[in-house]
């Protein structure tokens, strides 16, 4: 039987992978921050319910050198998923709340990787953050096609903190592997991440932005912003297939090929949402962003780089080598709206 940590096993994309980990017969060691905090574990616990004897937690953290080490000890496989998600508006202190665990953690968790001999793959959890930064940059510096070819290059601290800490975090990542040739490596890059949560409780901006939308802060109406996106479930198996497959190398963007924005987002839950009237009806045009925008935190800088921009996602190599096939965006946003309704009944 397969061994397997995931680091962050209570998160939203962890937890899911814990789940199809399970299904596929691995043992699966996962890390948590705390072992206390009953119901951020509440997802793991129903699969250790279901998976007896396959499923065990360690308690970890990522700003603590030698914290993998127990969890990692026979595991053939690590999948390092754990990193904060915030969106802008949830961010106090970008360098400590983003940069230093995901920059950190990277270290800590590559370097057990080094001192521990059963280990032979990677998969790490990077984002398309770590390929783009502001939306302007795709249409001005690729070609108006996302490709995973490209880095981030002009994200910052100030500017874009969750975006700069995972292109730190992966830079740093594949550094580490570049010195040395016992274990490989394999990194994933999904774009917004929707679909159905396994705990109320998760972090995760994705969930965050959602939350907004489907509790009526935009009912007034939608900006023009749109997002790359791709449903958690989806995450989940190209993270596996990048595992088995000996084949896989590099980064693979994990998105549909089209953008969706948050009015189309609106339009495919309005017929399952309980309370419609709290959706959008209307897209706000653009000079109406431009004019309130910043009494609600938006620059005028950030409007410039964002509002009305889309691009093309080359997710080709997903599709032919890890044989994802994507959900359709009407699925994955019912699934995610059911999923919300339930944890709040």
């Amino acid at each position: 039987m397969k061994k397997a940590l995931v680091t962050g096993g209570s998160g939203y994309v962890a937890g899911h992978l814990v789940e199809l980990l399970l299904k596929e017969g691995y043992r699966v060691n996962t890390t948590v921050r705390s072992l206390a905090k009953r119901e951020k574990l509440s997802g793991l616990a129903a699969l250790m319910e279901r998976y007896p004897g396959q499923l065990e937690l360690f308690e970890a953290d990522l700003l603590k050198s030698g914290s993998f080490k127990e969890a990692m000890q026979d595991c053939d496989t690590v999948f390092h998923v754990a990193s904060p998600f915030l969106l802008p508006e949830q961010i106090k202190d970008g360098q400590r709340e983003l940069v230093e665990p995901a920059l950190q953690g990277t270290r800590n968790v590559l370097g057990t990787v080094d001192e521990c001999e059963s280990v032979s793959r990677v998969v790490l959890t990077s984002t398309v953050g770590a390929i783009f930064g502001d939306y302007i940059d795709v249409p001005t510096l690729q070609g108006n096609i996302l490709q995973e070819r490209f880095f981030n290059t002009t994200s910052t601290v100030e500017n874009n903190p969750y975006h700069y800490s995972k292109v730190v975090a992966e830079k740093e990542a594949w550094a580490i592997c570049d010195r040395q040739k016992r274990w490989t490596m394999v990194v994933i890059n999904p774009g917004l991440i929707l679909g159905p949560a396994l705990t109320p409780s998760s972090d995760s901006g994705s969930l965050f932005l959602l939350d907004e939308l489907l509790r009526g802060s935009f009912f007034y109406g939608a900006a023009d912003f749109a997002f790359t996106y791709v449903d958690v479930r989806d995450v989940a198996l190209a993270h596996l297939r990048a595992a088995l497959n000996e084949k896989a190398s590099g980064r693979y963007i994990l998105a549909e090929k089209d953008m969706i924005s948050l009015f189309d987002m609106a339009k495919m839950i309005r017929p399952y949402h309980r309370k419609p009237y709290l959706l959008p009806r209307y897209q706000l045009p653009h000079w109406v962003i431009r004019l309130v925008g910043p009494f609600f935190g938006l620059t005028q800088e950030y409007i410039r780089h964002h509002l009305g921009i889309r691009f093309t996602v080359d997710n080709h190599r997903s599709i032919e080598e890890l044989g994802i096939v994507y959900r359709p965006a009407e699925e994955t946003l019912a699934d995610h709206y059911r999923s919300w309704q339930a944890w709040r009944d």
